[in-house]
């Protein structure tokens, strides 16, 4: 039996189909970017996991192993710092980003320029080591730090490179608000991963 036409209703009035912007609880930037950097937490952990358990195996005095050059861990421990102050001065210019896109222009600026002065001094730690001769090839020692702390500066250079782009949009008006997220979500990263790095590899 149906519905006589005059007590029929228009149910959308009744219950509303939910926009899209509704039922998106993470927005698709933020959400890719946190898959992203879980794939990344995975990478840094398996290469962790696998020079803990070669230096475990080594005797005590072995490493690092004799005739190989220390690793510099005031300096770096400064380098440390600078890149921390990077992370706090891109927070801040999140926080920003709420009173008006162009005051959170000069922040992103004074953070990547922290960013770059990291990257410096990590390079003049690498070429200090290299001739002292630590090398990939000079064992398992070098081959690990090489490639921890490489592919840790690989990810700092592409970030850079990246926020440099954002920040150019971000003066023009032309990065919202959701992608400014995303990007100081792999910021985020970048430096939070580091002291942990600090931690296995130098000390």
């Amino acid at each position: 039996m149906g519905i006589p036409v005059s007590d029929k209703r228009d149910l959308r009035l009744i219950h509303p189909a939910s926009s899209r912007e509704d039922r998106q609880i993470i927005p698709s930037e933020v959400l890719g970017m946190v898959l992203f950097i879980g794939t990344e937490v995975m990478l840094f952990a398996g290469m962790i996991s696998a020079y803990t358990v070669v230096r475990a195996g080594m005797p005590v005095d072995a490493w690092p192993p004799p005739g190989q050059p220390r690793l510099p861990i005031m300096l770096t421990a400064f380098n440390t710092l600078l890149l921390l102050a990077s992370g706090g001065v891109m927070w801040h210019a999140g926080r920003k980003y709420a009173e008006g896109f162009e005051k959170s222009v000069k922040p992103v600026m004074a953070s990547l320029a922290l960013g770059v002065a990291f990257l410096l001094l990590q390079g003049y730690e690498w070429a200090n080591l290299l001739g002292e001769g630590l090398t990939m090839q000079a064992g398992p020692y070098g081959s690990f730090f090489f490639l921890i702390v490489g592919t840790h500066a690989l990810h700092a250079i592409i970030a850079i490179l990246i926020l440099s782009v954002a920040t150019y949009r971000l003066r023009a008006g032309e990065l919202s608000e959701h992608g400014f997220t995303a990007l100081r979500a792999f910021w985020y990263f970048v430096v939070g991963v580091w002291p942990v790095l600090y931690w296995q590899v130098y000390l």
